[in-house]
C-alpha cells in the first residue's frame, strides 16, 4: 500500500508539472524519474529507477523502462523494453524494440520492431528498423542495417566488436563476424557473411551461385504419382 500510495503522489506531481499521463492509476512511475513537461504517457507504462523523460516526448502504452533516458520529441512506440538505455532528441523507437545496457541512439536515430541493440551506439539518422540484432557495435552517422542483419558479436569465448562506418548499407540478412569493419559508405549484399574489412565505399557480396532446375514442379509431381502407385499396388 504504501508503493502504491508514492506512485500516486508521482502521478499527480507530474499532472501538475505539465505531463499528460492518460492512465494515471495503470501507470507506474517511481519517485526517482523525471519527466518534462509537454510529455505523454500512456496506460501500463512502467519508468523505473532514475529514468529521464525529455519535453514533448511521447511514451506509448507498454512502454517498459529502467534506468534509462530518452531525450527531447522522442517516440517510444508499444511494448518496447529499455533497460540503461539512452535516447537522443527526434528519436523512435519501437514497436516491440528492446535496447539492453550500453545502447546509446544519436539524435534523430530509428530502431523498428522486434530489433536488439546492446551495449552498442548508433549514431544520429541512423537506422535499424526491421528484425536486426546489433549488438558490441559502433554504428556511423547516416547508417541503414535492414532486416535480419546481425552482428555476430560472441565467438563462444569472448565478445568482438563490429564498426559500421558513416553512410553504410548492411543488407538484408546481413551476418557481420566480428571483429569486422564495415567502411563509411559501403553495401553488403543482402545474405552475405562479411568476415573481413570492407573498405570505404566498396561493396561487399558473399553468396553461393544460384542454380535454376527447370520443370522442377512437374519433376516432384511426376515423383509424387509414382509414389503412390508404389504404395497402392493394383
Amino acid at each position: 500500500r504504501v508503493h502504491q500510495l508514492l506512485l500516486e503522489r508521482k502521478a499527480r506531481e507530474l499532472q501538475r508539472g505539465g505531463v499528460t499521463l492518460f492512465a494515471p492509476e495503470r501507470t507506474a512511475i517511481e519517485p526517482e524519474t523525471e519527466v518534462a513537461p509537454d510529455s505523454v504517457v500512456h496506460a501500463d507504462v512502467a519508468l523505473l529507477g532514475t529514468c529521464r523523460i525529455g519535453t514533448g516526448s511521447t511514451l506509448h502504452q507498454g512502454v517498459w523502462m529502467r534506468n534509462s533516458a530518452v531525450g527531447q520529441d522522442s517516440v517510444i512506440e508499444p511494448y518496447s523494453v529499455l533497460d540503461g538505455a539512452t535516447v537522443g532528441n527526434g528519436c523512435r523507437v519501437g514497436p516491440f524494440a528492446r535496447l539492453r545496457p550500453g545502447t546509446v541512439l544519436g539524435d534523430g536515430a530509428r530502431v523498428g520492431n522486434f530489433v536488439e541493440v546492446k551495449n552498442s551506439r548508433l549514431g544520429k539518422r541512423a537506422k535499424a528498423n526491421h528484425l536486426a540484432y546489433v549488438g558490441d557495435a559502433e554504428v556511423g552517422d547516416g547508417a541503414n542495417i535492414g532486416a535480419g542483419a546481425v552482428t555476430c558479436n560472441f565467438d563462444g569465448e569472448q565478445k568482438h566488436r563490429t564498426e559500421i562506418g558513416e553512410g553504410a548499407f548492411i543488407g538484408s540478412d546481413t551476418m557481420l563476424v566480428a571483429p569486422v569493419r564495415v567502411g563509411a559508405g559501403a553495401t553488403t549484399g543482402a545474405g552475405s557473411v562479411i568476415t573481413r574489412d570492407v573498405p570505404d565505399g566498396a561493396l561487399a557480396v558473399e553468396r553461393s551461385p544460384q542454380r535454376t532446375v527447370p520443370g522442377w514442379a512437374e519433376h516432384r509431381a511426376e515423383e509424387a504419382v509414382q509414389r503412390a502407385e508404389a504404395d497402392c499396388p493394383q
